[in-house]
């Protein structure tokens, strides 16, 4: 079964499907991404702070699926923001990789002001090889246009809380605008608090013999989102794969855009 894939705007190549691994142990993840390289992803998400990246290295490891057809996200931590450098080479050591197909800025945390000095050390992991791309996590519009302002430099990705009940498009719009890709979190509302049984979603999971989930994930790539859903089921990692053999109507797409109501699980990047 094959993915879309999405050309970011530094030129590289995303799948725009992937495994999140948030919440998942060491010994979870194994499992977790061997049933997902055997099912034909080849993204895995993971960050620091996950506490997981020893675990996606060893699972790496040991898989047969060569190097470069993975693509592999890990995150800056909050606490490190001034010491990017050190960070990634620790993560790097965890995962057994010598570079990540893309680093984030987990949070802007305005508050500690260093996510400008951040994003220049970012950038220059980039040239070093230690990363491909160079992205953020949670930048709202006025963190993303200060960092373009200082450093002329924009972010390949903002990845962003983003589902039926949060849809966030004018921060969707606005990355669209200038070339930023964007990737949703927590796409199915963290196991599908208040989505799964909205009529629409029943109804079209009735209509398309899928699953309420599986709608929900060609909800976003039909918005044009990277998603990545989170499971250490292998049933549903599965399930959650097997969302390329159809389209939802534009009709379909309007009525589910109707189910926006702000409403955020996460913290809010501002106040974080």
């Amino acid at each position: 079964m094959t993915q879309p894939i999405i050309k970011l705007h530094d030129g590289n190549l995303m799948p725009q499907l992937g495994l999140g691994v948030w919440q998942a142990s060491n010994e979870e993840v194994l499992v977790a991404i061997e049933k997902a390289l055997e099912t034909g992803y080849r993204h895995i998400d993971t960050a620091m702070i996950y506490k997981n990246e020893e675990g996606v290295g060893n699972a790496l490891q040991s898989a047969s699926v060569p190097r470069e057809e993975l693509f592999i996200t890990t995150k800056l931590w909050n606490d490190d923001q001034q010491n990017a450098q050190e960070a990634l080479e620790k993560s790097l050591a965890r995962l057994k990789l010598d570079y990540v197909d893309l680093y984030l800025i987990h949070w802007p945390e305005p508050k500690q002001d260093n996510y400008i000095d951040a994003w220049k050390a970012l950038l220059k992991l980039k040239e070093q090889g230690l990363t491909k791309s160079v992205g953020v996590c949670n930048f709202h519009i006025p963190h993303l246009q200060r960092l373009l302002d200082e450093t002329g430099s924009a972010p390949v990705i903002n990845q962003i809380e983003l589902h039926p009940l949060m849809q966030q498009r004018p921060l969707h719009a606005w990355n669209a605008t200038h070339n930023i890709a964007t990737e949703s979190w927590s796409p199915l509302a963290q196991g599908g608090e208040g989505v799964f049984d909205q009529p629409i979603i029943m109804k079209l999971a009735e209509k398309y013999e899928k699953t309420p989930a599986q709608i929900v994930i060609r909800w976003h790539l039909d918005s044009g989102l990277i998603v990545i859903p989170k499971s250490v089921t292998p049933k549903r990692i599965v399930e959650n794969f097997d969302v390329f053999d159809f389209r939802l109507e534009k009709e379909e797409m309007s009525e589910i855009a109707k189910l926006d109501s702000g409403k955020r699980l996460g913290p809010d990047p501002d106040t974080k």
